[in-house]
């Protein structure tokens, strides 16, 4: 396995901040997308003309694609040449944007989103090595910080953007939107770029990925349709769950029995980089997890317009952003697991806080909770990406970001597919359980004040005690639901003893002198 050819050392100045900057534009782009399109299906259903389970493909095309293309970036990149596949990738993604913003039925839609996640699934693990690549040991907290920005804010103002694109022009420009960055990346790689080394000896393990490729497709499809088909109540869900677990069998088997796997196994020998992966895939579950319940509680319980909700979540954005450009500093004093361990108690008191919501929670308090939330995740994702990278090998580096990755895709589905089924079967079993004591011998409700506004032998009071109801098991739901995100999260502390001290493998690799850096 050939080493990247260009390091720190051979990038100037100028040429490395205009590397960065495509970089992160091909990382918000592809970050974007992922959140960006839920808030316009509904739009979209009308123009194509698609059934709700139609529409539905149009996320469940682009996850899967991107999941199943994540696995293989590493020895693309190897084979062919990180700046030829991530020029390729870039343009491939914005042509497939395009042809998604002007798709004329359901059937292109879907076809055309799944190019876009073909190419895009290389965007984030690609723009991660170019950056790790571009920066010295010392500058990669500032660099991780620098693209972290992109990764975290990617997902939380998706959905607002989306929903001002949506409102004030239309759909289409949910897509549209990626072209002028998709050409500014694409041109900038060209002139900006080094190529890395190709190992053309490289040979492609066809049986490793296409079990994983099963296995990992399986389980996405199964992730997202279960809510819908009533999970283990459904055959297909039930089919698609075995035939990810045949898959996955198959994979390690054949992984652990071949000469030269698909995924480089030595890759967890290194006991940073296993942090990395268990904390990248907490991280995951959590922050989209708690993406997943915070809208639909702002617009459904609290009764925000999409565009407000959407400005509510963005202070969590805020909040990311303050600690991303604090935390590289910060870790020149302090240890990683220290600010990880530390960010997570952030998150852990903010979904405490959560739990106390309801719909008469005033916007001071959900602006305030959301920035340290969002602080604590920009606490722990900077180190968590400086850690994972710190002992790892330079040639395993390509290949340890598209597994990063694709734990945090796998994470964030598993993560959201458990709360959305959670807060359907909570608020169901709350409604009913509530619902019993609702009845005209209630003495509550037989109280003249009381009963001047729900009078349960009319129609209009009725209605109005089974909307009261409702909104009140939809409350209980969604706090039992922050709950068990902030106990997961909790279990997820201790596991930080996994992480080495980062000063002592500065130290350490400080001692072997590295070339000058050309500025």
């Amino acid at each position: 396995m050939s080493a990247p050819a260009p390091s720190p050392s051979m990038i100037p100045g100028l040429r490395r901040n205009m590397v960065t900057i495509c970089a992160m534009t091909a990382t918000i782009m592809q970050a974007l997308d992922t959140t960006i399109a839920n808030v316009a299906l509904p739009y979209m259903q009308g123009t194509l003309s698609a059934s709700q389970d139609q529409i539905n493909w149009v996320l469940t095309s682009y996850i899967v694609a991107a999941a199943i293309m994540t696995a293989p970036v590493g020895w693309i990149a190897n084979r062919f040449g990180r700046k030829r596949i991530f020029i390729l990738c870039a343009g491939g993604f914005t042509v497939a944007s395009v042809l998604c913003g002007v798709a004329q039925d359901i059937n292109q839609m879907v076809l055309f989103r799944l190019m876009q996640g073909v190419f895009g699934a290389a965007l984030v693990p690609l723009s991660q090595a170019v950056m790790l690549d571009g920066y010295t040991l010392q500058e990669r907290a500032k660099a991780m910080s620098i693209w972290g920005t992109g990764v975290m804010m990617g997902p939380i103002m998706g959905p607002s953007l989306g929903a001002w694109l949506t409102e004030t022009y239309s759909w289409h420009w949910v897509f549209f939107v990626n072209l002028p960055f998709g050409v500014f990346t694409v041109l900038g790689l060209l002139v900006f770029m080094d190529e890395t080394r190709k190992d053309i000896n490289l040979r492609f393990d066809w049986f490793g990925f296409t079990a994983l490729a099963i296995g990992i497709g399986s389980l996405q499809i199964a992730l997202d349709r279960g809510e819908q088909l009533g999970w283990f109540e459904s055959g297909e869900i039930i089919a698609e769950f075995i035939v990810s677990a045949v898959g996955f069998y198959y994979f390690l088997a054949h992984s652990l029995t071949t000469a030269r796997p698909f995924i480089q196994f030595a890759l967890f020998r290194d006991r940073n980089f296993i942090s990395g992966c268990v904390f990248m895939a907490v991280m995951g579950l959590v922050l989209f997890s708690t993406m997943a319940l915070s809208s639909p509680f702002l617009q459904n319980v609290a009764g925000y317009p999409i565009i407000t909700a959407g400005l509510l979540l963005a202070s969590r954005g805020c909040g990311t952003f303050i600690a991303m450009m604090m935390v590289g500093r910060m870790m020149r004093y302090i240890e990683a697991r220290t600010l990880i361990i530390s960010g997570l108690s952030l998150t852990c008191l903010s979904l405490f806080y959560m739990t106390a919501w309801t719909d008469q929670t005033g916007v001071a308090e959900v602006v305030a909770i959301s920035i340290v939330q969002g602080f604590g995740f920009g606490l722990v994702f900077v180190p968590l990406s400086t850690v994972a990278f710190l002992t790892l090998p330079d040639h395993l580096r390509t290949d340890g970001t598209s597994m990063l990755t694709l734990m945090r895709n796998v994470a964030s589905s598993i993560g959201i597919s458990i709360v959305i089924s959670q807060l359907t079967e909570g608020s169901r079993r709350t409604y009913a359980v509530i619902s019993q004591h609702v009845n005209p011998f209630n003495h509550a409700l037989q109280m003249p004040d009381v009963r001047g506004i729900i009078d349960l032998t009319t129609d209009k009071g009725r209605a109005m005690a089974d909307a009261m109801v409702n909104l009140q098991a939809q409350i209980i739901a969604f706090s039992h639901d922050y709950q068990m995100v902030m106990a997961f999260t909790l279990c997820a502390i201790p596991l930080a003893v996994m992480i080495g001290s980062t000063k002592a493998a500065l130290r350490k690799q400080s001692a072997v002198p590295e070339p000058a850096v050309i500025e």
